[in-house]
């Protein structure tokens, strides 16, 4: 086999592994080795090789009942990238908490909730909200998490809430859309109502902003 063929057949494998990372992703119950092939289109030997090699590295694992599912690998890989995803959004969240004088934050998608990736208070408000960068909640509770379900669905305007997370606490965000493989949101979060007018368009500024620095 010469240079040119074996290049072929490397990245064809490694095209089908990536694939078959993205199909164990996307299947919340896991997936056989041959539900795997018949999705993959090659041959049950085929996906064996690949599940070996996947799963020396850690991608990979199986569940007691032999379904393929993620492994810690993965999650490892997306740890280390959250703080290039963190450092990409910083100057658009400090802008915006300078513009609505309210906390900014990016809030992504980890194992079916929202985490607030990052977190940039206003400096010359007397009082803002205090939010954690890591904090978590269910996507259908607070603006940030049902702005990600809106992004989900097509929609790409500001969503408001009201005291679902927080008592008295007020929220605006936006879905951060147009980067492969995130699911986002970027909001403000204060102690006062907000006009979902100004800081609507502020947020979806942001939003944009930050998808523009890391597509």
């Amino acid at each position: 086999m010469d240079t040119a063929a074996r290049a072929g057949e490397t990245a064809q494998t490694l095209d089908r592994g990536l694939r078959l990372l993205h199909l164990v992703a996307d299947a919340p119950g896991g997936l056989t080795v041959t539900e795997a092939a018949n999705r993959l289109g090659i041959g049950r030997a085929a996906v064996y090789r690949l599940v070996g090699a996947l799963t020396a590295h850690g991608m990979l694992r199986r569940d007691g009942a032999g379904r393929l599912r993620l492994g810690l690998g993965v999650l490892h890989l997306a740890r280390r990238a959250q703080p290039l995803l963190a450092e990409g959004a910083l100057p658009a969240l400090r802008r915006l908490a300078e513009q609505a004088g309210a906390t900014a934050h990016l809030t992504v998608v980890e194992g079916g909730e929202g985490v607030a990736l990052a977190v940039v208070e206003p400096s010359w408000t007397s009082f803002h909200v205090a939010y954690r960068t890591g904090s978590r909640h269910p996507l259908e509770r607070g603006a940030a998490g049902r702005a990600i379900l809106a992004g989900r669905a097509g929609a790409a305007g500001p969503v408001s809430t009201s005291g679902e997370l927080e008592s008295g606490a007020c929220g605006v965000a936006a879905p951060v859309l147009g980067v492969p493989g995130l699911e986002a949101s970027v909001g403000v979060v204060s102690l006062a109502p907000l006009d979902l007018d100004v800081v609507g368009a502020q947020v979806a500024t942001a939003a944009t902003a930050i998808a523009a620095a890391l597509s």
